[in-house]
């Protein structure tokens, strides 16, 4: 996991250990569709153009599928066009094509627009408009990782607290996100917290994930939680979370780069919905860890522990003297290299 802040390493393998108890991970997805936009202007007649489009599909899917010999090849390539209107905007109307493709196990983002750029001309001729934008979306809502999670109530049980008051304290934490965009701005970056170090470490393009996610995270009209969280019949907590995941396991710099490479040896992964499943699973593993911290002894606390430890390292602890160095700072509430310094001279006396 590619992340400056071992907290979140630390917070994702312990909620993994609570999920074990409950029998793991159980992860699904979509096929790999992505969308091709291509944007047209100044279309004289916009719903005949529509019609004129839609029939003309074979061809437009033709055109398109010519672009990509190796993506057909493996069984991807361009399977529908759509097209939408929007009768006003700043400029004025505009007619919007999106062509749909299976971009099997490459994250798409150059066969896409490589394919855009082939059907602009076609469109314009079909239309009578003109075509500016052609450009994949980074709201891959059709290209969809799912995961669930089932924790016995008894294995959340901490530091006196029983695993019921846990679980109770989870879901209010949960129930904030649910309804206030404020708090769950910050909880989806928990999700993302955990899904992002994985898309670093495997090359893949951690902005369009962000992307994708938080506009999905606002498809009914209001931004929300994508995660869901309940209690089943035996009180057990039950997580699961659904987003868009756009990866790749193949093509740019998962495929060059070292390590990218052994990232993905690790994974032991065989396609990009693989991929995509992993990453989901460490981002309701996050998600779970930071509403357990919160709702228990604060996320601070281990977050401060973790810091800690890093400033005793930077100013030259070694050793047991790291964990010494780190438990006095944590214990006098200064965590700060300077005091770092003095607690080592001391020791050292």
């Amino acid at each position: 996991m590619v992340v400056e802040e071992p907290s979140i390493v630390a917070g994702a393998s312990y909620a993994a250990r609570l999920v074990r108890a409950g029998g793991g991970f159980s992860t699904s997805s979509t096929a790999p569709l992505m969308i091709g936009q291509v944007q047209l202007v100044h279309v004289p007649t916009p719903h005949n153009a529509r019609h004129d489009i839609l029939a003309r599909k074979d061809e437009i899917l033709a055109l398109a599928n010519a672009q990509s010999r190796s993506l057909i090849h493996l069984g991807g390539g361009a399977r529908d066009v759509e097209v939408h209107f929007f009768p006003s905007s700043p400029m004025g109307a505009m007619l919007i094509v999106h062509v749909v493709i299976d971009c099997r196990d490459a994250m798409g983002a150059n066969a896409i627009n490589s394919m855009c750029e082939a059907v602009a001309p076609l469109l314009e001729e079909i239309s009578g408009g003109r075509a500016y934008l052609r450009i994949l979306s980074n709201l891959s809502d059709r290209r969809l990782a799912r995961v669930r999670a089932v924790v016995p109530t008894e294995a959340l049980a901490r530091d006196g607290l029983s695993g019921d008051e846990v679980a109770e304290g989870i879901m209010w934490a949960y129930s904030f996100a649910a309804v206030d965009p404020y708090r769950a701005t910050t909880h989806n970056k928990g999700i993302l917290n955990g899904i992002d170090p994985v898309i670093v470490a495997t090359g893949n393009d951690w902005r369009a994930i962000e992307a994708g996610a938080h506009a999905y995270a606002a498809r009914s009209g209001q931004y929300s939680s994508l995660s869901v969280w309940e209690r089943d019949a035996q009180g057990n907590l039950v997580g699961t979370l659904e987003m868009p995941l756009a990866v790749g396991i193949v093509g740019g710099a998962t495929k060059v780069h070292p390590a990218a490479q052994t990232a993905l040896k690790l994974l032991g992964v065989q396609s990009a919905n693989e991929l995509a499943e992993i990453c989901v699973c460490a981002g309701l593993a996050s998600n779970l860890a930071a509403m357990r911290a919160l709702a228990t002894e604060g996320i601070q606390r281990g977050h401060m522990g973790l810091h800690a430890r890093q400033i005793a390292l930077a100013a030259g602890a070694a050793g047991a003297m790291v964990d010494e160095v780190a438990r006095r700072m944590v214990a006098e509430r200064n965590i700060k290299p300077a005091r770092a310094e003095e607690i080592l001279a001391e020791i050292h006396g």
